[in-house]
């Protein structure tokens, strides 16, 4: 019978694997390296194969290829600890099955593992092509779940409606879409509809002929040809005039379109993305969007998490954009002390990754020394913190109106969402108060040392060991 093989080389991980496959009854091969799995293949056909994607001598990666070269029916699930896009995407594109992000609940393993082995048909993927890092990093089960998006849309042309909070990087989402696609080396164009006043947005979009208007001294290519064979990104269309909804709809259905003043058909040969912070759900009940323009957008959609919902990312994050920045300002590298990380996922963060990529440039120039605590952050954002908003004592209210916010958005999960989110708000707060003390923080919050411990654990909050 074929087994479930398990390459990895870490030791303990794959003692866990081996216990539980063995309490689950599936049988099962462990190996400890890229090399040995390859070795086996000219042996035996695995039945499913879960391989990490980092290790010493050949990759996961590696490996995933030789077994789609031999075996392409065999599903493969890629684990990593290291928690970027690229990792995601390239599993994908080398036509993973899964992709398991570290730490991981191995039950949830187990049942990916049952998943992998219903499946006969599945199908491989040869595309091989070097990774464009953009920032686009999270350890968060929400961003997890981005990453595997972006990586099934890989080999797609599908229009994608990407929406999230102002702030929360959905234009790096779109720029990440087109680098993983097959539109790759063409123009990737961006452009802000709801920045352009109304009367010129129907020439940046389309471009104009000579003397179609006063000021046209001569014909001018719009946006869609300037992203001829690559990607359109339209962000805020929530905001879009009427009249130039109708225009965008006659396009996304037919693909042809005229200049301003011109009379012969252009045909487009783009990839349209989408982004907004509206509810066009509701933009289409009240009347201020077109509700076939929605639907044509509105083909796969990719909600970008708030930075209030994935705090854990945030030291991941903080520590990008300060390399980030002294690499750029060519000064010393700032870093936080865990105290300050620990007081910073405490923070509402109304602006989301934008804020904290704002937060992390003040440190960076502003800051006295390498090391940053909480006292070298500036005044007005503390304050923001020790004060963060004017509920008048109704946060039960509040907590009812994110409730319908994120049910009327088509939400799934939303009781998981949102008890990590309070259990998360909870324990960081408490353990900000206590300067990191997890013994005194459970003792404020009522609940045992243990509990406390397992829960930094699940919530992945980076906090000294005290």
């Amino acid at each position: 019978m074929d087994k479930v093989w398990i390459v990895d080389d870490d030791q303990s991980i794959r003692w866990v694997f081996e216990k539980t496959l063995i309490r689950e009854k599936i049988e099962h091969q462990l190996f400890s390296s890229a090399e040995q799995a390859s070795a086996a293949l000219d042996k035996a056909q695995p039945l499913v194969v879960v391989s990490d994607i980092r290790m010493s001598g050949d990759s996961g990666l590696d490996l995933l290829t030789e077994i789609n070269e031999k075996f392409p029916k065999v599903p493969t699930i890629i684990m990593t600890a290291h928690s970027d896009l690229d990792s995601a995407v390239s599993a994908f594109q080398k036509g993973a099955f899964e992709y398991l992000a570290k730490p991981f609940d191995i039950d949830a393993a187990v049942e990916l593992i049952r998943r992998a082995i219903k499946k006969s048909d599945g199908q491989s993927t040869k595309v091989d092509k070097s990774s464009n890092p953009n920032g686009l990093l999270g350890q968060a089960k929400s961003m997890q779940e981005v990453f595997r998006t972006i990586g099934r849309l890989s080999q797609t042309d599908a229009t994608v409606l990407i929406t999230g909070e102002s702030g929360t990087g959905k234009e790096l989402i779109a720029q990440a879409l087109h680098n993983h696609s097959q539109r790759t080396n063409k123009p990737f164009v961006a452009i802000n509809t709801a920045s352009i006043p109304k009367e010129l947005l129907e020439s940046e979009l389309f471009g104009h002929e000579r003397g179609s208007f006063t000021g046209a001294q001569a014909t001018r290519k719009g946006r869609f040809e300037q992203a001829a064979g690559g990607t359109l990104f339209l962000d805020e269309i929530g905001d879009m005039p009427a009249e130039l909804q109708t225009r965008l709809l006659r396009v996304l259905s037919d693909g042809h379109y005229y200049r301003v003043g011109g009379h012969e058909p252009l045909k487009a040969n783009v990839r349209v993305l989408a982004a907004t912070h509206q509810n066009l759900n509701k933009r289409v009940e009240e009347g201020l969007f077109r509700e076939d323009l929605f639907h044509r957008l509105n083909v796969i959609r990719v909600k970008v998490p708030p930075l209030r919902d994935r705090i854990e990312d945030i030291p991941l994050l903080a520590d990008f954009f300060l390399e980030k920045n002294a690499v750029k300002l060519g000064v010393l590298r700032k870093s936080f002390t865990q105290e300050a990380f620990a007081y910073l996922q405490t923070k509402i963060w109304n602006g989301n990754v934008r804020q904290l990529e704002n937060l992390c440039h003040w440190v960076t120039v502003m800051a006295p020394g390498a090391s940053v605590d909480t006292c070298d952050l500036p005044d007005d954002f503390k304050h923001e913190i020790d004060k963060p908003k004017d509920v008048a004592g109704d946060w039960g209210q509040l907590l009812s109106q994110e409730v319908d916010q994120l049910l009327s958005s088509g939400n799934t999960g939303v009781y998981e969402e949102l008890t990590r989110a309070f259990e998360r708000a909870l324990i960081s707060r408490a353990l900000a108060f206590t300067s990191g003390r997890k013994i005194e923080a459970a003792n404020l919050l009522g609940i045992g040392r243990n509990t406390i411990a397992r829960k930094i654990t699940e919530l992945n909050l980076s906090l000294d060991k005290k």
